[in-house]
């Protein structure tokens, strides 16, 4: 149903992008930190956000040009969160104004993000300049400068493009995400913006991404700290000239399964590049009473500190896993769980009907060194199944994190 193929936020037809160093941060000299993505056409457009109180004035801005659907054009600058700040508004609202003057679009029509630290006075003057240094250099290739533009702690960029067959006009999905730390994804520090050429209503926008989030984004979380500037954002500009999708036919579910393939490649790498992360850790639940107890359970297990130390240092300790279960707040009878690891470098049971089983503690130890961990869990009570997304917790998380502003 869908191909997995190169590219990114400029992958779908009608799309250009760049990214540039502004030096937003005096110190940085190098390093891309102010993108802009732009499409030819007007956009239906919908976005998801942080469902936190804090909020970026950025994210209040967004949230405000959306309210009709429609989106042209992203600017977004890393480096300073630009929230809690006396003039957040006004500061966000001069960033659209640029990117509308440099972009030929309306101001209104303009998607705002920024990410960086908290409560520090976002110097605009770089931004303009960026923005006025961009002119007539966004391309098809730019869109790798734009993902490396939005990266904070990210020590990668993360992008992916995919390709689906909808009233028999091939379709593509772009996206860029940024995220390494604040990362326990509740939408409802993690940016994405991702493009389409689909021809697709606002209002089957909307409900699609709502969709392919829960099962993606909203299975993430590498520190247990929800961001306050979370924003995913999706543009669809129709030239791939499919019959419109107004309602939930089939095509909408083909839509929707493949923009949710999408964002869990991009969830995936957020994951895997958590702050100090040396594994990608993917708990699969199956078995559960319900969905809700398995989406519950596999993120209680990816949230547990000791459980991801643990991981960090290969140690099979499947209880921690039970304890996690435990306090899940699922419907589960413990006395049926089973737990199993997994990597490229096989799969051993560790528990059985919720008692440990013998195993040879150094295939887990060779196990567990690979840098991608499966803890799969069986429940035996019922069809609800889950996958979450996490990380391990290392030395160099608290590292980053001790002088993260300094």
């Amino acid at each position: 149903m869908y191909k997995f193929i190169e590219g990114g936020v400029t992958a779908p037809q009608g799309f250009t992008a760049q990214g540039i160093c502004a030096s937003i941060k005096p110190s940085n000299k190098t390093k891309r930190d102010l993108a802009l993505i732009y499409c030819d056409v007007l956009c239906n457009a919908s976005a998801v956000f942080t469902k936190n109180l804090v909020k970026s004035d950025a994210v209040k801005v967004t949230q405000k040009h959306l309210e009709n659907g429609k989106a042209q054009a992203v600017i977004v600058n890393s480096g300073n969160a630009n929230t809690c700040n006396a003039d957040g508004e006004e500061k966000a609202e001069k960033m659209c104004e640029i990117a509308s003057d440099v972009l030929g679009v309306n101001k209104s029509d303009v998607i705002v993000a920024s990410t960086g630290v908290i409560g520090e006075i976002l110097p605009i003057e770089p931004i303009i300049d960026g923005c006025r240094k961009m002119r007539g250099t966004l391309s098809k290739d730019g869109g790798t400068n734009a993902a490396e533009a939005i990266m904070t702690t990210d020590t990668v960029k993360k992008e992916t493009a995919i390709t689906m067959t909808l009233g028999g006009k091939e379709v593509t999905i772009g996206g860029i995400a940024k995220g390494s730390g604040m990362i326990h994804i509740n939408m409802g520090t993690m940016l994405s913006f991702v493009t389409t050429d689909a021809s697709i209503s606002s209002e089957m926008l909307d409900c699609a991404l709502k969709e392919a989030v829960e099962d993606s984004y909203n299975m993430v979380s590498v520190d247990g700290d929800t961001s306050t500037n979370d924003t995913l954002a999706v543009m669809a500009s129709g030239k791939a000239e499919n019959p419109e999708i107004v309602e939930k036919n089939e095509d909408y579910y083909t839509f929707v399964n493949s923009l949710t393939e999408a964002f869990k490649v991009l969830a995936k790498k957020l994951a895997k590049d958590g702050e100090g992360a040396t594994k990608l850790l993917i708990c699969s639940v199956n078995g559960a009473k319900s969905k809700q107890d398995a989406v519950k359970i596999s993120k209680s297990v990816i949230c547990s500190s000791l459980l991801k130390s643990a991981m960090f240092g290969a140690d099979a300790n499947w209880g921690r896993v039970l304890c996690a279960i435990g306090y899940s707040g699922a419907d589960v009878d413990v006395k049926k769980v089973d737990v199993s690891f997994k990597s490229a470098k096989g799969l051993i049971d560790v528990c059985k009907n919720g008692a440990g089983v013998l195993f040879s503690e150094e295939k887990a130890k060779e196990i567990l060194l690979e840098d991608e961990i499966n803890i799969i869990i069986g429940l035996g009570d019922g069809n609800g199944k889950a996958e979450a997304y996490g990380c391990d917790l290392t030395y160099d998380y608290v590292k980053i994190n001790g002088d993260y502003r300094t």
